[in-house]
Formats: structure tokens, C-alpha cells, sequence
């Protein structure tokens, strides 16, 4: 598998694209639960296939190159990816799990998202595993599934390279106090902890879709809420998370600060902090945030990295 810093992209492939559909790339037909038991029974199906379940059921929507990534992390042994792409295959075929790709103007998609199908459900169900899809789930659309991909490959950039990482949860849910209402998280958190102390990132993933800047300013306004009443234990927090914003492009970093700006939407509580998706390919992410620092002499707003060394 090709190494994170050796990917030479100059887009991210999670990024909006114009005229972008999502294709089914699954498995069409009828397949019964005892076709399905008789290959448990013969070995057809085994721990592996369930492990790579456990964590589609996890994530939600993932590709083939993530779920590489958690089982190495995990220990566990999947050989190599052309043979993790065959468990997969398999898991398709029996239509526990389906698959779909993305096509646009640009082109298809050169890589797969998978995701549960009923059959999953039932498997997991019986193995006492709490599963929560329902089949409106694969109907999210393009925008939705690609905030998932990109809150993932964030989620596993910091639990692969950064040394102070703790624990992650996919999607952390958090309560807006005085609007009544709990919202998640698009990319997840993770706990970093350093002799004795802890800190949350909470990662918010912001895409070019339709209306962008308005849903963005709708979601902020939910973090405001929550950060002006925040007291220790508020949505399982200890104490007061850092938000990070993980965006397109370096482009789209200003864009989703200026939006926030001119909309006075800032968050006096905490520095707000972004992020790109191809950052996270960086060997390491001590230098992977930025910060937007006003300029007294311009009062003009100045992009500038921020160096953290907890993230080494």
C-alpha cells in the first residue's frame, strides 16, 4: 500500500465535484440467510470477514485503503489489500455488504465506498453487536458520504502518526443547550493525552455542496450554543473541546473562515482552527493546522500554520 506522503494528489479525492452522482456498484438479486449460514459453516465467512464488518458498522462508509489501515492498527492480520479486496468481493456477492463509486464531469471515481446491507445488519444483530443502519442510511447523499471519508482519513491520520493519540469516537454527539438541540460532529473527535493530560479535537468537515455557506453558518451557530454553555461533562467532554475545520482546498480554509466572519459567527471560547484533507497525508501533523491572525497594520486577516508538537 502507497504511503500517505507519497501520494502526489493536487486535489483531494473527497472533494465536491460538479455534476457528481453516486453509482451502485453492488450486488442485484435475492440471497437468503441459509445460503449465507452455509458459508459460515464451511468457512466461507469467517473472523476476518466479521472484523471487517464490525468496522464498516463503525464508520459507517469507508474505502478498501481505510479499512487497511484500522486492521493494521487493530493487529489484525488481513495478508495483503488484494486479499482484503476479495473478503470484500465476498461479503458483496452474499450482499452483506454493498458498494457503490462516484462519477462526474471529471470522470469515475478511482476508488470504492462500502457500506452495510440488511443481511449485515442481521449478522451482527445475532453476534449481539449493536448495529443502527437502516436502509435509508445508503441513500445519504453524495455530500454526506464524502464528509464520512474525509472525517475517517482525518480520524486515521491522527491515530497512525500522532504518539500523544488516546481514543477516537466517529460520531460524538453534542447538545446545543439553549436552541434544544444534539448535533454530531461530520468528521469525529480524538483524545490526545501527554503525561497525565487530555485534550479533544472535534473535527468538523465542511464540502463545496449546494448552499455550502449557509449550512456552515447553521452548524456554527449549533457550536456557538454549545461552547457559550459549556460546563465540564457537557456531552461527555471533560473539558472544553478544540474544533478543527477539515476543508477542501487551502482555498476553501478561507472561505469557511470568511464565511464565519462576515456572518459573526466566531467563537470567542476557542481559537478556531483549520485544516485540508490533503494535509492529513503529511509523515507528520505537527504542522498541519492553520490559523487566520488579523494584522493590525493591514486589518487584514493573514493565513498562518500553526505548529503543535503534541501532534509529532
Amino acid at each position: 500500500m502507497v504511503e500517505d506522503n507519497q501520494i502526489e494528489a493536487k486535489s483531494s479525492p473527497f472533494a465536491i465535484r460538479k455534476g457528481e452522482i453516486k453509482v451502485f456498484d453492488g450486488k442485484d438479486g435475492y440471497v437468503s440467510m441459509n445460503q449465507i449460514v452455509h458459508k459460515i459453516n464451511i468457512g466461507h465467512i469467517n473472523d476476518l470477514h466479521f472484523k471487517i464488518l464490525e468496522i464498516v458498522n463503525e464508520f459507517e462508509f469507508i474505502t478498501s485503503r481505510q479499512l487497511c489501515q484500522i486492521l493494521t492498527w487493530k493487529g489484525i492480520d488481513y495478508k495483503s489489500q488484494d486479499k482484503l479486496n476479495n473478503k470484500l468481493e465476498q461479503l458483496v456477492k452474499s450482499k452483506i455488504l454493498t458498494r457503490y463509486y462516484f462519477t462526474s464531469e471529471e470522470g469515475k471515481g478511482i476508488y470504492r465506498i462500502y457500506s452495510l446491507e440488511k443481511m449485515g445488519k442481521y449478522l451482527l444483530t445475532s453476534k449481539e453487536i449493536e448495529c443502527k443502519w437502516q436502509p435509508t442510511d445508503n441513500t445519504k447523499p453524495v455530500a454526506m458520504i464524502k464528509k464520512r471519508l474525509s472525517g475517517n482519513q482525518t480520524i486515521l491520520a491522527y491515530l497512525r502518526k500522532v504518539k500523544a493519540f488516546d481514543e477516537y469516537i466517529v460520531k460524538p454527539a453534542i447538545t446545543a443547550k439553549t436552541l434544544g438541540k444534539t448535533f454530531k460532529a461530520s468528521g469525529g473527535s480524538v483524545k490526545l493525552t501527554k503525561n497525565n493530560k487530555s485534550i479533544i479535537f472535534v473535527f468538523e468537515v465542511v464540502r463545496r455542496e449546494e448552499d455550502w455557506e449557509k449550512k456552515l453558518v447553521e452548524k456554527v451557530r449549533l457550536y456557538q450554543d454549545f461552547y457559550a454553555n459549556f460546563v465540564p461533562g457537557d456531552s461527555g467532554f471533560s473539558a472544553m473541546p478544540q474544533l478543527i475545520f477539515i476543508c477542501e482546498d487551502e482555498k476553501h480554509m478561507a472561505e469557511c473562515f470568511k464565511t464565519i466572519v462576515t456572518n459573526q459567527i466566531e467563537i470567542p471560547q476557542i481559537k478556531l482552527y483549520f485544516s485540508t484533507d490533503l494535509r492529513q497525508n503529511n509523515e507528520t501533523l505537527a504542522k498541519t493546522l492553520v490559523e487566520f491572525k488579523l494584522d493590525e497594520t493591514t486589518n487584514k486577516y493573514k493565513m498562518e500554520d500553526i505548529e503543535l508538537k503534541l501532534l509529532d
